[in-house]
């Protein structure tokens, strides 16, 4: 995991460069782990990431990406399977790691609700399975559809698999008309280990762990293999339900298991966190001895109501959190160190490791991070690891926290094979040649390659037809690659598999008569592939894999201007201003390294203005439009009028927006709403709701919330303290209202 220095220390830049960084480990992690049943990162380095992408985007809100990881939950749902909108969206939970943070998260329920300290507030504890997330949809007491999370909003039909587990009824009595029940598919350890016993012996493929396996079983699209795979569910959750199933979070558990689900017998009610604390060192105990795997313990505000009154976070409900376990650490030799290329041309190194039994599961891989941590350097220039560098040869520990490639933790100096030579990181990229370059303030180098880099071109493309994008059937990850190798039908840029079929006609070694194809797979893929040439804007701009422009970014930018003309319009016309807004930042920080060598304050906005001297004012303003538009800052529009600038990038997507039918975005539906599109700021003190709330409902209405006035601000609700906002909001002529007349605007609504 990235080594950094405390964030109360991070300059503005740092924080910045850190939240790009963190954004794109994080979004890798998310599909690693929910869309491919593969995990690469750990949980327990996947959460301290989130928590510290979470910690800085606190301390700097006017730098939280429009593709924050603290946005998302799991990732798209897989293409093989039917799509199933849920009802109400799955969340995702925060984390606690430690005693302190149970209370603090006590302290925040209380705050939110206005409930004193000493006062009661039961929670319940249950158990956090390690498995895969399902939702089973009841109408009229009958089974009629169960579907994964996927992205939380949209899952995958896994009706007919679902079926086949003997702990889920197909019929209920006494149930609402409509339930939907929501719990974990898992599976047993001696379930597991009979299962990669019979796999071993069918010289079939083996699992790595039971929640691999269970994901695997239920993600099968023969039902018949799922019904062989010995699979079981919990259920401690629900979503849609047509009548309450009870008052608290423990009675409507214990309505489920009275309707026949298998529900967790360790859970409890606990008066106060000193309970919950407790609750958790007993599960914590009897970890070992449960036969199946958990990896914390969740806990709930018990009364519905106060669920209720707390709502939800943009991912998270604010009434629950997941208290996780300790990581798990071993021993092993370092036997090599390699490097691989990634889409945007980071050079990442990997442990090749001597293999070694972790918590139950063989690894043989560990995350290297970057050249620092390899040389025992934080990003700062301060030592991790005591300043112990990692060598080939070394006995390292390694570590782990749930089912996937754990990092090196610490290092054996004792046990260091004499002669072992300190590691030199590459300054040249092993796929290409190209010069590997890291900037200043980035962690990562890269290769400067571009498209003439094979990693990076594969890379790109295999994003381009990932889930997220273009979701082309038939064309993953290993046909890329084919088809990138291939002299005859070569794909080397996305617009050149929306060519693919014509060529094949045109040539005389046909895709039909290699091996490994037919003329029925060969027809499906092209099939698949004009299925795709009319595309969603959004979608097109995520596949276009432009560094920063994740999924959530690319529905933004898709929602501002809502036609592919006039993105690239706007775009064209910002670049001019975009590159002066990168010499401001190589100025500031030219003037602070100065400042710091001559002892003296920094004077960053004579820097930053000199910069922007004689820039044309039209592609000013278009820049300021596009940095303006909410949830794309700086970074991302640079990013963007960078990726639209680079000659051969443009080509290659000219000639690919020939080949497509391009959807504009739908403006969304906000009737009824008197402050849809709106910015609105609050300030000064709140007196009959909490900032919390206000600021919840404010978006739950379509409204812009800002922590800052601007010309771009519609509406300022002044509470009683109001300072330098209010008087900022007057100079401006921007309507201001006090907290009655805000709630007269949106009670309607």
């Amino acid at each position: 995991m990235k080594q950094a220095r405390s964030v109360e220390s991070l300059s503005e830049s740092d924080a910045r460069a850190e939240l790009e960084w963190l954004a794109k480990e994080l979004l890798k992690a998310n599909l690693d782990y929910h869309a491919e049943d593969s995990p690469q990162l750990s949980d327990a380095d996947y959460d301290k990431l989130k928590a510290r992408n979470s910690a800085i985007e606190a301390r700097f809100p006017n730098l939280k990406r429009a593709d924050s990881p603290s946005d998302m939950v799991g990732a798209a749902p897989s293409g093989r399977f039917g799509k199933v909108t849920h009802a109400q969206r799955m969340m995702s939970l925060g984390n606690a790691f430690d005693a302190s943070d149970v209370t603090e998260f006590d302290d925040r329920v209380r705050k939110y609700l206005g409930v004193r300290a000493g006062s009661a507030l039961p929670y319940t504890a249950e158990p956090k399975i390690d498995g895969l997330s399902l939702s089973l949809r009841y109408e009229n007491g009958a089974l009629v559809q169960a579907a994964t999370r996927g992205d939380g909003t949209v899952g995958e039909n896994v009706t007919a698999n679902a079926r086949t587990i003997r702990s889920i009824p197909q019929k209920l009595t006494g149930a609402p008309e409509v339930l939907e029940v929501r719990g974990e598919v898992y599976m047993t350890h001696a379930d597991f280990e009979a299962l990669n016993q019979r796999q071993e012996e069918a010289g079939a493929k083996t699992f790595a762990n039971p929640r691999n396996a269970a994901a695997g079983s239920l993600r099968q699209l023969d039902a018949q293999i799922t019904r062989t795979r010995p699979l079981a569910f919990f259920a401690y959750a629900w979503g849609e339900v047509s009548a309450p199933l009870a008052e608290t979070q423990m009675g409507a558990v214990e309505r489920l298991a009275s309707l026949g689900f298998d529900i967790n017998p360790l859970t409890r009610v606990c008066a106060d966190v000193d309970a919950l604390l407790e609750q958790y060192a007993e599960i914590e105990q009897q970890r070992a001895r449960l036969g199946y795997d958990i990896d914390g313990v969740v806990y709930k505000v018990n009364d519905l109501d106060l669920q209720r009154r707390l709502g939800y976070r943009s991912t998270t409900p604010r009434w629950a959190i997941a208290h996780k376990f300790p990581a798990e650490l071993a021993w092993t030799r370092l036997e090599d160190i390699e490097i691989n290329v990634g889409r945007t041309g980071a050079l990442s190194p990997v442990a090749r490791l001597l293999p070694v039994t972790v918590g139950g599961v063989v690894v043989s891989n560990a995350t290297l991070h970057n050249e620092d941590y390899i040389a025992g350097r934080a990003s700062d220039g301060g030592e991790i690891r005591g300043g112990k560098d990692i060598r080939v040869g070394d006995w390292v520990q390694v570590y782990r926290a749930g089912d996937v490639i754990p990092k090196v933790a610490d290092v054996d100096l004792s046990k260091r094979p004499e002669g072992a030579a300190p590691y030199r990181f590459p300054e040249t990229c092993p796929e290409c040649g190209s010069d590997a370059i890291r900037e200043e303030g980035d962690a990562v180098r890269r290769c400067t390659g571009g498209l003439i880099c094979p990693a990076q071109a594969v890379e790109k493309l295999k994003h381009f037809v990932s889930r997220g994008a273009f979701d082309i059937e038939g064309l993953g990850a290993k046909q890329v690659e084919m088809f990138y190798a291939d002299d005859q039908l070569p794909v080397r840029t996305p617009a050149d598999i929306f060519t693919l079929e014509a060529r094949d006609a045109a040539n005389l070694t046909k895709l039909a008569n290699r091996e490994g194809w037919g003329e029925t797979s060969a027809r499906n893929l092209f099939a698949a592939i004009d299925e795709r040439r009319r595309v969603p804007l959004a979608r097109l701009l995520f596949g276009l894999g432009i560094r920063h422009v994740g999924e959530v970014a690319a529905a933004d930018l898709a929602r501002h201007f809502g036609s592919w003309s006039a993105l690239t319009q706007a775009v064209d016309a910002a670049a001019p201003a975009a590159a002066r807004h990168l010499r401001a930042d190589e100025a500031e920080a030219a003037e602070r390294r100065a400042a710091a060598e001559e002892g003296r304050r920094a004077r960053i906005k004579p820097a930053r203005e000199a910069a922007w001297e004689g820039c044309d004012a039209a592609a000013r303003a278009a820049w300021e439009d596009l940095i303006g538009i909410d949830g794309i800052g700086a970074v991302v529009a640079a990013a963007l009028v960078t990726g639209f600038g680079q000659s051969a990038e443009r080509a290659s997507i000219d000639r690919l927006v020939e080949q497509l039918t391009i959807e504009d975005a739908a403006a969304p539906d906000t009737s009824g709403s008197p402050v849809a599109g709106k910015t609105v700021v609050f300030t000064g003190t709140l007196e009959k709701m909490t900032r919390a709330e206000a600021k919840a409902r404010a978006e739950a209405l379509g409204a812009k919330v800002s922590g800052s006035v601007s010309a771009k601000t519609d509406i300022l609700i002044a509470g009683p303290g109001a300072g330098s906002k209010a008087t900022r909001a007057a100079e401006l002529g921007v309507e201001t209202m006090d907290e009655d007349a805000w709630l007269a605007l949106i009670g309607g609504a």
